[in-house]
C-alpha cells in the first residue's frame, strides 16, 4: 500500500502526493474547494489526517512541497532549518509532534529553543490534528518577545495597533482619530496607516505628522505607513522619520512577485531602517501582514493549501526578525474563508503557527459586509485569542475602518478585553499612560477628566 493511502470507514483512501494529504487533511475551507484540492467528504479528512498523523515529522525536511529549484521561499526554509534545534521532537511522527505540543514537556522554554528546528510545513501539519482548544493551548505556551520603543510579548500583556485610517489621507482626520485611540490607551505596538494613495510625498507628510505627534507626547511607541516597501524605501532616502518598514507577504515566490517583493528587496529595506537607529529599546524593524488566500488569489499557490501556505509565509517573515506580524484573517473574504467558523477557525491557526514559529503573533480580527459573519464572531475571536497570550490585536475607530470598507475591532473593544482578562499594555507605555495621568490606581484607564495637564490642553485644543 502506499504510504499516501489508508483504509478508513471500510474505504481506501488514495492520495496523490504530501501536498494532497495536507490539503485533504485541512478543516473545511472555502478556499481550498475553490481551488479544487480540497477534501470531497469528511470521510476522507478524516482518513488525511490518518495518513499525516503516521508520517515522520522529518518528511518536510526530506520532501519539498514546491520544488527547491523552483520558488526561493522554498530554499529560504529549507537552507535555514536548523536540525540541531529539532532535535528532541525529530524522531516524532506528525501525530506524536502534536501530542507532544500538548504535553508537559513542551514549557515556553522548550518550545521557544524548538523554534529554529521547525519549518513552517511541520507546524501546519501539527495544527491540522488539533482542535480549537489544542490551538489555544500550544499557542499559550509560546513566548516570542521583540521591540522598539515599546516592548512586546511579554506575559500578561496585550498590545494593540491603532489604526486611523482616513479616506483622503487628511492628516487632520488621522490625527483625531490616533486622539481617540490614545485616549483608550491604544497604540502601544504601533499607530500604523494604511495609506489611501501610493503617493510618497504623502506617505512622508503622514509619517512627520505622526513623529512630531509623538514626540511632543513622549509617546514610546512606534508609527508606520503601511505603503509598499519600495515607498518606504524612497522616504528613507529623503530623510523621513520612518521607525518600521510594513509589507504584505505570502508563502510563494510567484505570490511575493505579485506583491513586487521579493527577499533579496525585503532584507535591502531591513537594513535601511536599521541603519537609521531609530530603536531605544530594541532594533526589530520589520512589520509583516499575512493572510490565508493570498497565494490562491494572486494563482500562485501550486496546488498547496491555503492553512499552510499561510504558515510559509510566517517562514518568510521570521528570516527578517520582525517587531510586528499580523494575519489579516477575514479581510480576504468569503471567497476564502466563507463563514464565522471558517474565520475563527483560521485565526486561531494562524497565531498558533506564527508563535509556534517564534514570530510576535498579532491579529487583525475582521470580516467583510459580504461574510457570513458578525461583530458577536469577533468578540468571539478576540476573547479566545487574548486567552492564547497573543502579541497584539488592531483596532480602528468604531471598530468600521471608512478607508479599508471591513470591520474589524474598535478601541472600546481592546480596552473592554484588557479589562475583562486582566491584561495591560506593554510596559514602557503603561508608564507613559500613569505619567499622563490616565491610569487609574487599579491599573484601568481612569475617566478623561483625572488626565494630566498635557492631556486636557490637548481636548481643550480640539486636538490641534
Amino acid at each position: 500500500m502506499s504510504r499516501f493511502a489508508v483504509i478508513a470507514g471500510g474505504e481506501r483512501h488514495v492520495f496523490k502526493d504530501l501536498a494532497g494529504v495536507m490539503a485533504c487533511a485541512s478543516p473545511r475551507r472555502s478556499g481550498d474547494e475553490l481551488a479544487g484540492i480540497a477534501a470531497d467528504s469528511e470521510k476522507r479528512r478524516v482518513a488525511a489526517r490518518m495518513v499525516l498523523a503516521d508520517l515522520p515529522l522529518t518528511t518536510f525536511l526530506d520532501e519539498a512541497l514546491i520544488p527547491y529549484e523552483e520558488d526561493e521561499v522554498t530554499r529560504l526554509i529549507q537552507d535555514g532549518a536548523d536540525r540541531a534545534a529539532l532535535g528532541p521532537v525529530a524522531a516524532l511522527t506528525v501525530g506524536g509532534f502534536r501530542d507532544w505540543l500538548l504535553s508537559y514537556d513542551a514549557t515556553p522554554e522548550t518550545l521557544a529553543a524548538l523554534a529554529p528546528g521547525l519549518t513552517p510545513e511541520m507546524v501546519a501539519a501539527a495544527t491540522k490534528l488539533m482542535g480549537n482548544a489544542d490551538l489555544l493551548a500550544v499557542a499559550g505556551k509560546c513566548r516570542v518577545v521583540t521591540a522598539f520603543r515599546s516592548t512586546l510579548g511579554l506575559p500578561g500583556r496585550l498590545g494593540s495597533r491603532l489604526q486611523p485610517n482616513h479616506p483622503t489621507d487628511d492628516p487632520l482626520g488621522i490625527a483625531a482619530a490616533t486622539l481617540d485611540g490614545l485616549l483608550f490607551g491604544i497604540g502601544d505596538a504601533v499607530i500604523g496607516i494604511n495609506p489611501a494613495s501610493d503617493n510618497v510625498a504623502d506617505c512622508v507628510t503622514l509619517l512627520e505628522m505622526l513623529d512630531e505627534v509623538r514626540q511632543r507626547f513622549a509617546i514610546p511607541t512606534q508609527s508606520c505607513v503601511l505603503t509598499h516597501v519600495t515607498n518606504s524605501l524612497r522616504a528613507i532616502e529623503r530623510g523621513a522619520p520612518v521607525d518600521l518598514v510594513f509589507q504584505s507577504i505570502a508563502g510563494t515566490e510567484a505570490a511575493n512577485r505579485g506583491f513586487g517583493v521579493s527577499l533579496a528587496l525585503l532584507a535591502e529595506a531591513e537594513a535601511a531602517a536599521r541603519s537609521l537607529g531609530r530603536g531605544t529599546v530594541g532594533d526589530n524593524v520589520m512589520y509583516f501582514e499575512t493572510g490565508q488566500g493570498s497565494a490562491l488569489s494572486a494563482d500562485a499557490h501550486h496546488g498547496i493549501d491555503q492553512q499552510t501556505l499561510e504558515a510559509r509565509a510566517h517562514g518568510v517573515a521570521r528570516a527578517f526578525s520582525p517587531l510586528l506580524v499580523n494575519s489579516v484573517v477575514g479581510f480576504i473574504g468569503p471567497e476564502y474563508l466563507y463563514d464565522s467558523k471558517q474565520i475563527i477557525r483560521a485565526g486561531l491557526e494562524d497565531h498558533c503557527c506564527g508563535k509556534l514559529l517564534g514570530l510576535p503573533m498579532g491579529l487583525d480580527v475582521c470580516y467583510t459586509n459580504h461574510a457570513e459573519a458578525d461583530q458577536d464572531d469577533m468578540d468571539v475571536l478576540a476573547t479566545l485569542l487574548g486567552t492564547a497570550g497573543i502579541t497584539f490585536l488592531i483596532a480602528v475607530p468604531g471598530g468600521d475602518d471608512v478607508m479599508l470598507n471591513y470591520q474589524s475591532l474598535s478601541y472600546h473593544d481592546l480596552l473592554g478585553l484588557r479589562h475583562r482578562l486582566g491584561l495591560r499594555p506593554a510596559p514602557e507605555f503603561e508608564s507613559w499612560l500613569d505619567r499622563m495621568g490616565m491610569l487609574a490606581p487599579d491599573g484601568r484607564l481612569a475617566p478623561l477628566d483625572s488626565a494630566a495637564g498635557p492631556v486636557r490642553a490637548l481636548l481643550a485644543q480640539g486636538g490641534r
